[in-house]
């Protein structure tokens, strides 16, 4: 089943920067062939559930062996059935609604 998640992690005890930490799951994400976008909040995934969640997992566990003590994450999820959605699609869906008639 394909998924579209929208994923937050936060490193507690790190200290004010956190790119480092984030960088090294958009690595994990990205080898584990899984469409993403990073936004400044975040990251949008896309991808079968079973690859997605194992990512997810694995983000958590490279940024505790990176030294984080204590990580704190948000995540957002939807599922279709009735048809293929990706994220470009519900993107699009929406700019055709903003332009001009």
């Amino acid at each position: 089943m394909k998924v579209i998640a929208d994923f937050c992690l936060v490193p507690l005890g790190v200290g004010v920067s956190v790119s480092k930490y984030v960088a090294i799951c958009e690595k994990i994400l990205k080898e584990a062939g899984l469409e993403t976008r990073l936004h400044a909040y975040g990251t949008n995934i896309e991808g079968e559930w079973d690859a997605v969640f194992a990512a997810l997992k694995a983000c958590h566990e490279a940024v505790h062996a990176a030294g984080a003590p204590r990580i704190t994450s948000t995540l957002k999820f939807g599922t279709r059935t009735d048809r293929a959605q990706s994220m470009d699609d519900k993107v699009r869906s929406v700019e055709e609604q903003l332009k001009p008639r």
